[in-house]
């Protein structure tokens, strides 16, 4: 047998394996974890220099989000299947009051009023928001599909349309363009899994499209952003909405196959702003060079791949869903961070989960996937084995 046919076999009987999913997205996410621990002390040090005096102050913030965040995941992956259910229920008025907490005690930060104080920490509320639409949504398509199953008239749009409207509202009233394209966009995906038909998912896709365009241009801040994809180095724009995405094409370009080495970044030296946060994959490309931007799409390909594979093995229902719009939400936000560095996307400013700075996003992207390896373990498979692993280490 060829070393081809070998490792294909061997492929194969991995991904055969109950606990294949579930080590693939542990494996990953702690890989993609890791690596912006590592990006985020390269690409903030300079900021950190001029906010804290030294150049650890946000690498460490960033580090004790991550525990946070892996504690949560944790407690997430092992809470029993009711602490979930009960979670899911109330998500819609968990969610509702997030957002409601920027609207009345917020933080405007760059025209968005979407950030709440807490001492020297600022937390998004707008980022748990997602995962509770995301329950909240799951919850409603399963009522949609228990009426269908008993011929009962019932439309899946009419009943999410209520909560995601709320949602999209509160958002927009702090402005955050950004996080209302990717609520939105969970919105639709859910629906299209759904199997509802083409016709309404294309209507609402339209609606929401000449909403979020009509949003755009009617702000002259906003309208420059989508002049600056056009051309960013145009005179009109470069010093302004084009300086962004400019110097975030000048450090991708400026990596080649291999990068300049972590720590060498010239970029992040007061020319590309969020160079830790929205813009953390430029520097990544700079630093590790192509190599290291095909390595990152690649763990969240794997990563991606290993979420629909449990959404499409879970035989409950609320599961299938959830999991599936967790699995949405990550492949949203990661095209849209990737788009916008490399100038196809206006500025909107959107994270890129696991790697980019921001408390409130690690650590929510964090508790939805400890949700994802709950419904893993509970699949009789592999819940057996690791029942038996746990036995043999007795």
């Amino acid at each position: 047998m060829s070393k081809t046919k070998t490792g294909l076999h061997q492929y194969r009987s991995f991904l055969e394996k109950p606990t294949a999913s579930y080590f693939m997205i542990m494996t990953t996410v702690l890989a993609l974890a890791g690596l912006g621990l590592i990006m985020v002390l390269s690409a903030s040090s300079v900021a950190s220099l001029e906010q804290y005096g030294n150049a650890y102050g946000i690498f460490l913030r960033q580090l004790l989000f991550l525990v946070i965040g892996l504690l949560l995941a944790t407690y997430g992956a092992l809470l029993k299947p009711k602490g979930w259910d009960f979670a899911s229920r109330i998500s819609i008025y968990i969610g509702g009051v997030a957002l409601l907490l920027p609207i009345f005690i917020g933080k405007s930060i760059n025209g968005n009023k979407n950030w709440v104080g807490f001492g020297s920490f600022l937390i998004q509320p707008s980022e748990f928001a997602k995962l509770a639409l995301i329950f909240y949504i799951s919850l409603q398509l399963c009522k949609h599909q228990v009426r269908v199953e008993k011929l009962r008239s019932s439309s899946a749009f009419g009943l999410i349309i209520p909560g995601t409207a709320l949602f999209l509202g509160l958002i927009l009233v702090g402005k955050d363009l950004g996080t209302a394209t990717i609520v939105a966009g969970i919105a639709i995906a859910m629906l299209f899994v759904s199997g509802i038909d083409l016709k309404t998912i294309s209507a609402v896709f339209v609606v929401a499209l000449s909403s979020g365009l009509f949003l755009a241009i009617s702000q002259p801040s906003r309208l420059r952003r989508f002049r600056a994809v056009l051309d960013p180095f145009a005179p009109s724009v470069y010093k302004f909405a084009g300086w962004q995405p400019a110097h975030s094409l000048m450090s991708l370009a400026s990596g080649g196959v291999f990068g300049v080495g972590i720590g060498a970044s010239k970029q992040k030296w007061a020319n590309l702003s969020e160079a830790h946060t929205d813009f953390i994959f430029s520097v990544i490309g700079e630093e590790m060079g192509l190599l290291g931007t095909f390595a990152v799409i690649a763990l969240y390909s794997v990563l991606i791949f290993a979420i629909f594979r449990i959404a499409i093995a879970t035989k409950d229902s609320f599961s299938k869903y959830a999991v599936t719009g967790i699995g949405c939400w990550l492949i949203l936000q990661i095209l849209v961070n990737l788009l916008t560095d490399v100038g196809l996307v206006p500025v909107i400013g959107v994270t890129l989960p696991f790697i980019s700075y921001g408390g409130s996003s690690l650590i929510s992207n964090f508790i939805a996937i400890g949700f994802v390896l709950n419904v893993a373990r509970r699949e009789p498979e592999l819940k057996a084995l690791l029942k038996e692993r746990k036995q043999a280490r007795r």
